[in-house]
């Protein structure tokens, strides 16, 4: 049985579910969600909110699939409501941000500028060296957020780098506190 799957999803008000053709889209007051369906999953709706459900319990395959779905309809769900942000800090000597039209514009000691160009329904705001991306699909946020990370992951010694703003980054002595040892 899957824990995550048994639960009713419940939808706060404001917030409208449609299952059909092997779709599900949820409307809320901040934009509409769709996801769609694999073959071994069921959902229905109830007056007190969604359930999913899977073809053959047994299988631990399809019960993987049930706990997935659960959870990407509830990331919907809040999506829809409160919408989901990731924050990124810029940490280094000369290292930049700025909001260009539509992107972000980033100086990252490269011998060239870098140009992010933000995908539809994903936005980003900066703030001195914090960039806040925020949108209502989960899965968009972080993969932008991330792709962002990758222009110039921290480095150990020095801490230089795009890092998330609860990320730890785990220092390494350099050649220096080494030898003085």
């Amino acid at each position: 049985m899957s824990r995550i799957g048994k639960q009713l999803i419940a939808l706060p008000d404001g917030v409208t579910a449609t299952i059909a053709d092997g779709m599900v889209t949820i409307k809320g007051p901040k934009g509409e969600l769709k996801q769609a369906l694999h073959p071994l999953v069921t959902v229905k709706q109830a007056e007190e909110g969604i359930t999913v459900h899977v073809t053959n319990e047994e299988k631990k395959s399809e019960r993987a699939f049930w706990g997935l779905f659960a959870s990407l309809i509830v990331n919907m769900v809040v999506g829809v409501t409160e919408g989901y942000e990731k924050k990124l800090e810029i940490n280094g000597v000369g290292y930049r941000v700025a909001k260009q039209g539509n992107g972000l514009k980033f100086e990252l000691g490269f011998s060239h500028p870098i140009e992010f160009p933000m995908p539809e329904g994903v936005n980003a705001e900066v703030e001195k060296n914090i960039v806040i991306i925020s949108g209502i699909d989960k899965q968009k946020v972080g993969q932008v957020a991330a792709d962002i990370r990758k222009l110039r992951k921290p480095e150990p010694y020095k801490g230089k780098g795009i890092k998330y703003v609860d990320e730890i980054i785990r220092r390494k002595a350099g050649k220096a506190a080494k030898a003085a040892a």
